[in-house]
């Protein structure tokens, strides 16, 4: 006679051992991404593009291994740039109309990058300048980061040994504030073993108020230049600097093959200095105003060259998102678009693109908005 307990626990044990006996093919985890944006640091603040000055041996690596948004545009001013970095929907519909007053806070219910990594199983962090909102839930942790160094505001008074906000509270940081914000973000990378990582890292250099550490300050001003550019400078080359540090430890980790990393600044420069043959600066229309530097590397799947299509902050977010193979929530409707099929190779086709800039000034009781045309 046989007893069907027995039978079936033979059954179930024969089809355990099968399954332990399978091979066993682990699904590839999904690239970590690590987005990097200066603070009006225009497109002539490096020496790749032509800066007869200024020297950022790392950035320029890092655009000679990247793919190179040559037509890449923002907001005239930094809070509306990213709102709509943060979103891939210009700024005017989240709430973000200028940079002070509170023109500059984002709707809380907004579904931004750190909320779209964060719901899909990646570590989130945010270090840096944050302005899109002072008080939470407006603040990082309260936008899809699990873990924050930040200040709020567009502007901070002291780069040495400030104070800034971990998760949401104050602690004192020592040291200037470039080197404190990469620390930071090294050691969030070298933690994450188990899960992919999505890492923003917004420098507030070279912002006002101009200061740097001496040794970038002094080297400078021996090239004859005035005080505040060679501070400028300075702040430029202690940032590429500091990005170069975060890049070895990708490479020390063995990380960066599985790492998209992306550059920006997000506006024009906050002074009249060298930015190419452009016209205008920081708060203005005209194409220096608002096209700045895009590098995206990501080795073994995007081959370096230069895009000319036209590009925005409006599509990064829908780029990663398809790069990464996240799920996006339903009902998002994006203004940008992704460029994945640029940056493959892929697409023989663009169709030509109409910007839509918008800007209200500190202190202006008025919007100003300007539409951009521009020719793919």
């Amino acid at each position: 006679m046989i007893r069907r307990g027995n039978s079936m626990r033979s059954v179930a044990w024969s089809i355990l051992f099968a399954v332990a006996a399978m091979p066993v093919f682990a699904a590839p985890r999904q690239p970590n991404v690590l987005l990097i944006i200066s603070d009006d640091q225009g497109y002539g603040d490096l020496s790749i593009h032509g800066n007869p000055h200024l020297e950022t041996p790392n950035l320029d690596l890092l655009a000679k291994q990247s793919v190179r948004l040559d037509q890449f545009h923002v907001n005239p001013l930094c809070a509306p740039t990213r709102a709509a970095l943060l979103t891939g929907r210009y700024s005017i519909r989240s709430g973000v109309s200028g940079v002070a007053r509170g023109d500059e806070t984002m709707r809380s219910e907004e579904v931004t990058l750190g909320d779209l990594f964060h719901s899909n199983g990646y570590k989130t962090a945010y270090c840096g300048k944050w302005h899109n909102g002072e008080h939470y839930p407006y603040t990082p942790p309260g936008q899809g980061f699990s873990e924050s160094l930040s200040f709020n505001l567009g502007h901070w008074n002291n780069y040495f040994d400030t104070s800034l906000k971990r998760d949401g509270v104050w602690t004192k940081t020592k040291g200037y504030i470039s080197d404190v914000l990469t620390d930071e973000a090294i050691r969030f990378v070298e933690k994450q073993q188990e899960k992919p990582w999505f890492c923003y890292l917004a420098y507030n250099v070279p912002h006002s108020p101009l200061q740097c550490p001496d040794a970038f300050f002094d080297k400078y001003k021996k090239k004859g230049l005035n005080d505040e550019l060679a501070c400028i400078y300075g702040m430029c080359e202690n940032m590429d600097h500091n990005i170069g540090r975060l890049l070895k430890k990708l490479d020390d980790l063995s990380l960066a093959n599985d790492t998209i990393v992306v550059f920006l600044t997000d506006n024009g420069p906050n002074g009249d200095r060298f930015n190419g043959d452009m016209r205008g600066r920081k708060g203005q229309y005209y194409l220096g105003g608002v096209r700045v530097p895009c590098f995206i590397r990501w080795p073994r799947h995007l081959d370096p060259k230069i895009v000319p299509q036209i590009a925005a902050h409006i599509d990064l977010f829908p780029t990663l998102a398809e790069l990464t193979s996240v799920r996006i929530p339903g009902g998002l409707n994006f203004d940008g678009k992704s460029l994945a099929p640029l940056l493959r190779g892929e697409a023989r086709l663009w169709p030509d693109r109409t910007l839509f800039i918008q800007n209200r000034p500190a202190g202006a009781g008025g919007n100003n908005s300007g539409c951009v045309e521009t020719i793919s």
